[in-house]
């Protein structure tokens, strides 16, 4: 449990607030070194056959303007792609999602580091009035963000894959979860966060991604 508990420290978590092209909205930030150059992460998160070891599969047209969709229904436009430092797209999932435009993007930043390595910062921004932040806060999109930055981290090290599903019912992917989600609520607390909201936010993101009696 060690390993993937130190993948979790890794992570600085944030949560801020942005302007969308639907309007208000906050954000989840998460920053994290990885042991590789800024070429290397860059190809992971934009290959792809590589993107789909660690996010999810992906078709559509892959370049500036042009559209995606993953395998699990998110889809978007890729709305900046400035090789190797930044890639923003719009974010959409659901099947009322495309009524709503500009309501939730992603944007990847790349800096290289002095040894070598580089520094990812993932920004999610969802609009002020989607769904899911009054029951989960920011940990309904930052859990499911921070399970694939751990999945990236070791696809870069060795080039193996991690299945969420069975990792999140093996008692490591529980823990792992259950801080993951107090991670988020004290980033939601840092920024303001009602307490009673905060607390209720991270017993139901805990809940909701490791379920009792999937152990």
């Amino acid at each position: 449990m060690k390993d993937v508990l130190d993948e979790l420290a890794a992570a600085r978590r944030t949560v801020g607030t942005a302007t969308l092209p639907a309007g208000d909205a906050y954000t989840m930030e998460l920053r994290r070194r990885y042991d590789a150059p800024v070429d290397e992460v860059w190809n992971a998160i934009t290959d792809p056959e590589r993107l789909g070891r660690w996010l999810k599969s992906v078709t559509g047209d892959l370049q500036l303007g042009g559209s995606f969709e993953l395998d699990g229904g998110e889809h978007g436009e890729i709305l900046r792609c400035e090789p190797p430092r930044l890639l923003r797209v719009s974010w959409l999932f659901g099947p009322d999602a495309d009524e709503w435009p500009g309501t939730s993007e992603v944007e990847v930043r790349l800096s290289p580091g002095p040894a070598g390595d580089t520094e990812l910062a993932l920004v999610h921004a969802a609009a002020v009035g989607e769904p899911m932040f009054p029951t989960y806060g920011p940990g309904a999109g930052g859990v499911g963000w921070d399970l694939h930055l751990l999945t990236l981290a070791r696809f870069l090290a060795d080039g193996e894959t991690l299945d969420h599903e069975e990792f999140q019912t093996s008692p490591t992917g529980r823990e792992f979860v259950r801080r993951c989600a107090a991670a988020w609520g004290e980033a939601h607390l840092a920024a303001g966060g009602d307490p009673d909201h905060v607390a209720a936010a991270v017993q139901a993101t805990t809940a909701f991604y490791a379920p009792e009696g999937n152990a």
